[in-house]
């Protein structure tokens, strides 16, 4: 983070009263910031010495901001944490990140029983607790691990160096047409590496504000972002969708550039509903904290685009579809996916040192996608090379029945997961997000035949629910979806 304080310091000779961040406590002004951020060093460099791995938890308030700066004072590396992390979370983070020091609040640090020794009071009350740094350069040049939401296992700790954050955050800034100056809301938890290049690190490069929304309320972030002019921000589908729906009024986003969409499942039909009642413009992206947003659609394309494809790399960054042999396929088939590029991360946190990703002889890195390139250079996401139900030993693709439900005009938001079978191992269940509380699985089926999807993979089981669930930093969440789905079934008439 050193470029980053450098880039602050530079902004702060000439306009030291200018507003960085604004959260639940209010607006805060750059040199107070700064003040927080030399304070909060000098506390790190006597506990722990110089280059310290910092562990913070992660909220959405000026207390990040602090940390980062605090951190790129001293050249050290910042990890992130959700406080929603329990003690067996945090006690996994720690085998891997192995942090120097830990600052969280009170009754969080106790709840995580944190290890190391009590170094005193910092940010207003919160708890450091640090112990001597390790000598050297152990993330190789990494300054930011974030962790990855876990919802397939064990959270990873994703290393990026502060290169790989200007580069993804220029290239947004630049796809979007954003300017110094301009305020960018953080809607996503600041806990993985992907929402802190985005929602922290890019504002505060561009010379602009950064607006923290701590705890979600869609129509409280509409609100919010209309209130203080956003221009941009970047959030999952689920949050996209659900600030459509619960905008207390159409055209409150009319002052944003563009929305970014990443993440999850999108169907454009919903989005261009909720794009149009919000009055701004949604712009797909496909991206992972291991590469950072690396293909974005943009704000001239035609809503067919933005909406139903996943954009274009961008400049620098390679992405391509291979076949189960590694070989390269030609536009239009779709493959496995693989990137290579500047905003390639340095590797994992694995036992205090980063272990190198597993590359291609070539230098590409699998995402676990499938993809398919169209002449013009587009991407669209196929979905996952594990998405899949295996119903009497066919393999059904999940992205593909979720397109087809989605295409149902009464249909918000759709999951697909397997749920057991004694005979045919995993059948089809649907879990609907939808105003029509008759909509059943006849009416479904009939649509899916209207579509021409093959009998076969036709749900067999139909639930309404509120709301699809989500993991901690707003994704869908398919194991829960898969369990919430189970239990339906087993307590649904036969």
């Amino acid at each position: 983070m050193r470029q980053l304080v450098l880039d602050l310091d530079r902004r702060a000779a000439a306009a030291p009263d200018d507003v960085v961040a604004i959260d639940a406590d209010g607006p805060h002004r750059l040199a107070a910031i700064l003040e927080q951020g030399a304070v909060l060093a000098a506390a790190l460099r006597e506990a722990t010495g110089p280059r310290p791995t910092l562990l913070v938890q992660a909220d959405n308030s000026w207390r990040t901001v602090v940390a980062a700066v605090a951190v790129g004072r001293l050249a050290g590396t910042l990890a992130l944490i959700s406080r929603h992390a329990t003690r067996q979370e945090f006690a996994a983070a720690c085998e891997d990140i192995d942090p120097d020091a830990v600052v969280a609040a009170p009754g969080i640090s106790r709840d995580w029983a944190v290890g190391l020794p009590a170094a005193g009071e910092v940010l207003d009350g919160w708890r450091l607790a640090a112990r001597p740094a390790r000598d050297g350069d152990r993330w190789r040049g990494g300054v930011v691990i974030g962790l990855t939401s876990g919802s397939t296992g064990r959270a990873k700790g994703v290393v990026q160096s502060e290169e790989s954050l200007r580069y993804a955050g220029q290239a947004t800034i630049d796809a979007v047409g954003l300017r110094p100056g301009d305020t960018v809301a953080a809607l996503v938890p600041l806990s993985s590496a992907a929402a802190v290049c985005f929602g922290l690190y890019l504002p505060l490069m561009l010379g602009g504000r950064v607006l923290l929304a701590d705890r979600w309320d869609p129509a409280a972030a509409v609100d919010l972002m209309a209130e203080h002019e956003a221009r941009w921000t970047m959030c999952v589908p689920t949050m996209a969708l659900q600030m459509g729906g619960a905008a207390r009024e159409p055209g409150l986003l009319t002052a944003m550039a563009a929305m970014t969409v990443g993440g999850g499942p999108m169907d454009a039909g919903a989005l261009g509903r909720a794009e149009q009642h919000l009055g701004t413009r949604f712009l797909r992206v496909f991206g992972m904290s291991e590469c950072l947003g690396h293909t974005t659609s943009l704000p001239g394309d035609t809503a067919e685009k933005r909406l139903g494809t996943d954009g274009v790399p961008f400049p620098g960054t390679e992405l391509r579809a291979v076949d189960e042999g590694g070989a390269p396929l030609p536009a239009g088939a779709a493959g496995r996916a693989q990137v290579r590029g500047p905003s390639l991360f340095e590797g994992y946190a694995r036992a205090g040192t980063v272990v190198p990703p597993e590359l291609t002889a070539d230098g590409f890195f699998p995402t676990g996608d499938l993809v398919e390139t169209a002449s013009d250079g587009t991407i669209s996401i196929k979905g996952r090379e594990k998405d899949i139900i295996i119903r009497g030993g066919r393999n059904i693709d999940i992205t593909e029945v979720e397109t087809a439900v989605a295409r149902h005009p009464q249909v918000d938001q759709v999951c697909v997961v397997p749920v057991p079978d004694e005979v045919l191992g995993e059948r089809i269940a649907v879990l609907l997000v939808t105003e029509r509380a008759d909509l059943d699985l006849a009416e479904l089926q009939r649509h899916l035949g209207e579509l021409g999807l093959m009998k076969g993979k036709w749900p067999e089981f139909v639930f309404r629910v509120e709301a699809l669930p989500q993991n901690r930093v707003g994704k869908l969440s398919r194991p829960d979806a898969s369990r919430l789905a189970r239990e339906l079934r087993d307590g649904a008439p036969a």
